[in-house]
């Protein structure tokens, strides 16, 4: 067994790097019930003018999402997980800061930039994990993280919305402040996560751009299946952001304390699925049948979702999509087991990238949907596309010969000393 002075940084990583998540989503969400009026104030409130540089505001921070990712992981594969995610989280308390001083659009643009590039960290987070956890413990450690974004998901908006109350820069104040708070905290008690000897020999461009990022996957055909799913599951997870607020006040005529219940109600249950199901569920049926299991969760919520006639039975459709949370986590587990410790990094540095990719094109695709589905009486249009990507996404993943490892439930750990997972259920619950 692990003695106490060891046990006592190691969970301080762990809380570090789940908190880290929780604030990136925080942060976020702290911000979105003031960001559109402060966008309108700016454009002397011309709300299709403002709807219309928020979308584009929204363009270039999947961007930045899309180029950094990969920068991020290669420089941590090089220096280490936690100088990266320690800067980032500096770095996002100076953004807000700068947004909530922001006089004019055109800071407030340079502050999304900075902060699609600083909320890459999540790249960095996620190599953390692949470091500190057995290959077999690694897809409930992803849904832990999952459900980090879900808690960030609920405090977000609720938080942004009573701080605007009080003043509509406010907000990105608090957020800023929780970001200092965090990166303090992993500067002064966190340890690194990846040892020397295992670190990249040199920084490479070559590595740390998207399309060099995205040559890792193709250098293994496995990954590169297994890529393709992250991008299609993930794409189809945009409609719920692009187009849960339009499509509850168009069809069922919901305002906005029953949308907010609404997104609050996913949050907790997506969150509640992760912490408890995603872990079990692999050990138990091992990480392909899991995946295969939350793409079938997935499609039959966004069925539900599109057949719903009513608001209850919409609700109902949120109990299976979010088990759905069960695929990115057993996917990214497997392409953690797929490469070496010192290719970590790039590899999440490729599936940010590939998250961002989605992000860039999916909000075009399902309010095209949703508005083509209205125009012509099919007014769930935007989840059966949803539905088709995901059904798209387990193509490549049935084509493929599973290995032992994927098939089957993961055996027990042999190190006897406390894990990732069960330190993060101890830590939340």
């Amino acid at each position: 067994m692990e003695n106490a002075p060891d046990r006592a940084p190691r969970k301080a990583a762990v809380v570090f790097v789940f908190v880290t998540v929780a604030l990136d989503m925080i942060a976020l969400g702290v911000i979105a019930p003031v960001f559109v009026p402060l966008v309108e104030g700016f454009m002397h409130e011309n709300i299709v003018a403002a709807a219309g540089v928020v979308g584009v505001f929204g363009t270039v921070f999947a961007l930045m999402q899309f180029v950094w990712a990969p920068v991020m992981g290669v420089l941590s594969d090089r220096y280490g997980r936690r100088p990266i995610i320690v800067l980032s989280n500096l770095g996002m308390a100076v953004d807000y800061a700068v947004m909530a001083l922001a006089p004019n659009l055109i800071w407030l643009l340079l502050g999304r930039v900075v902060s699609g590039i600083t909320s890459a960290n999540a790249t960095a987070a996620s190599a953390y994990i692949a470091d500190v956890t057995p290959a077999e413990k690694r897809a409930g450690a992803f849904g832990m993280i999952g459900a980090a974004f879900g808690l960030g998901f609920v405090l977000g908006p609720a938080i942004g919305g009573l701080c605007g109350q009080v003043d509509p820069r406010l907000p990105f104040w608090v957020a800023g402040g929780l970001s200092l708070l965090n990166g303090i905290y992993g500067a002064l008690v966190v340890p690194e996560s990846l040892a020397p000897e295992h670190r990249a020999m040199r920084f490479l461009w070559s590595k740390a751009n998207p399309v060099g990022a995205l040559r890792l996957l193709q250098r293994h055909r496995e990954l590169m299946s297994l890529g393709v799913l992250t991008f299609a599951s993930n794409l189809a997870g945009i409609a719920m952001q692009s187009t849960w607020v339009l499509y509850v006040t168009a069809r069922y005529g919901w305002g906005p304390g029953a949308t907010g219940v609404s997104l609050a109600f996913i949050g907790i249950c997506s969150s509640a699925a992760q912490i408890g199901v995603i872990g079990r569920c692999v050990k138990r049926y091992g990480e392909r049948n899991a995946l295969l299991a939350g793409i079938g969760f997935g499609v039959l919520g966004l069925l539900i979702f599109g057949l719903a006639g009513n608001g209850w039975w919409f609700c109902v459709g949120i109990v299976p999509l979010c088990l759905w949370g069960l695929a990115p986590a057993a996917a990214q587990a497997m392409m953690s087991r797929r490469v070496s410790p010192r290719e970590q990094g790039e590899l999440q540095g490729a599936i940010g990238s590939i998250r961002g990719l989605s992000a860039l094109f999916g909000p075009v695709l399902f309010t095209t949907a949703f508005a083509i589905g209205f125009a012509h009486a099919v007014p769930g249009l935007n989840w059966y596309v949803a539905a088709v990507c995901l059904c798209a996404a387990a193509l490549p993943v049935l084509r493929a010969a599973p290995s032992h490892s994927d098939e089957h439930g993961s055996p027990e750990a042999t190190d006897p000393s406390m894990t990732f997972v069960q330190e993060m259920e101890e830590t939340v619950v």
